[in-house]
């Protein structure tokens, strides 16, 4: 009998497909937003075309959802409907229509308190910062969960594990050093 044979699947888990893009990748140092608990995290752009990991997104964030009522009930006499909390995942056309990383796709962002484990294609550990940036394409295992915290109630995302499984334009305008400087030419001197 293997190994997956005896784990009991997690509804809440998901790994995400290959075509999975990050985005706003910041996992390598925790980062505090607006004075926070500093936080590692990563926007993963998911296409609209990969229908079987919006599908696992979907069935999860429902599980999270149904394990967590009594969390999102709280002090109310009932549970708030799925259809009126926040939920973590996004359609990027209706949220980021002027950025061209997110159209036809769905977004989801994942943070987590503890650094995550990050692999290249063959579960080798990455080491050099450099391999993961904004705009490669890779794997996430990222799990949901209710919260209900300062009057907020809804489903996060966590950030597990990060698979990179191929390189990708840069995303956020930056110009890489190497394309930079693939030519000899000053084309931009003196003009």
């Amino acid at each position: 009998m293997s190994n997956n044979a005896n784990r009991i699947k997690n509804p809440m888990k998901v790994i995400t497909g290959p075509d999975t893009r990050w985005s706003y990748a910041n996992v390598w140092e925790p980062k505090s937003i607006n004075g926070g608990t500093p936080k590692y995290s990563v926007s993963l752009i998911i296409p609209k075309s990969d229908t079987k990991t919006v599908a696992k997104i979907k069935a999860a964030i429902e599980a999270a959802y149904k394990e967590g009522e009594s969390k999102l009930k709280g002090n109310g006499k009932s549970v708030p409907a799925l259809s009126i909390i926040k939920t973590p995942l996004r359609d990027g056309d209706l949220e980021r229509p002027d950025d061209a990383a997110y159209a036809n796709s769905f977004f989801v962002n994942a943070n987590a308190t503890s650094a995550p484990g990050i692999v290249d294609a063959d579960c080798n550990p990455i080491m050099t910062r450099s391999e993961v940036y904004s705009g490669v394409y890779g794997r996430a295992s990222i799990t949901f969960y209710a919260f209900n915290s300062s009057g907020n109630k809804g489903i996060a995302c966590g950030l597990n594990n990060l698979q990179k499984i191929r390189d990708g334009e840069p995303l956020g305008g930056k110009a890489s050093a190497e394309s930079d400087f693939a030519s000899d030419e000053d084309d931009d001197f003196l003009n």
